[in-house]
């Protein structure tokens, strides 16, 4: 197993990109609970990560909506399911602790979905930031409270900003297709 990692800047501060074998396996925020030791991550090759960094470049100009990368999260099956649903959150919308655990299967399983969000390695691009508590409130974020909301603040305020009848573009259709084809 060959990783390698760079870091760049972003709206939300610097961002640790990690591939594994030359696919996508970590964002990481600067600080960031559970994030693995500098270490693990690799010799530094920025070059390894330009499809990654253009498209992020392109979410964060309020452009892109879905991601299009191949990922290689590592996790057990049960977070791996849980990562994959996150995918089908909508840009701009969010879902309960609750609402997720159902939508895979497991409607008691919230507190464990929880502990899965939690854990997510891909952050941003399996969007983890769309997870609330079951009133709305927000609730824990591997990058803090103050990026969660920023992150939501800003895809809402994207949507809000195009003028009525356009959309922000997709690269993929259906939500969600890329990640959970890809993985």
């Amino acid at each position: 197993m060959h990783r390698t990692h760079t870091v760049i800047d972003s709206p939300v501060g610097p961002l640790t990109l990690v591939a594994t074998d030359g696919t996508l396996s970590g964002i990481y925020m600067d600080p960031h609970r559970h994030r693995p030791p500098q270490e693990t991550f690799g010799p530094r090759d920025p070059g390894a990560f330009g499809q990654v960094t253009e498209q992020l470049g392109e979410y964060f100009a309020g452009d892109r909506k879905e991601f299009t990368l191949p990922l290689a999260p590592e996790g057990t099956d049960f977070q791996r399911t849980v990562w994959r649903a996150l995918c089908d959150i909508p840009y701009g919308g969010t879902l309960s602790y609750g609402e997720l655990a159902a939508r895979i299967g497991r409607p008691r399983a919230a507190r464990a979905v929880g502990l899965a969000n939690g854990r997510n390695p891909i952050s941003i691009v399996v969007p983890c930031h769309r997870v609330v508590g079951s009133a709305g409130q927000l609730t824990g974020y591997g990058g803090g409270i103050e990026r969660k909301r920023h992150l939501l603040d800003f895809e809402r305020g994207a949507l809000a900003a195009r003028p009525a009848g356009t959309a922000v573009p997709s690269s993929a259709g259906t939500p969600g297709a890329a990640a959970t084809t890809l993985w």
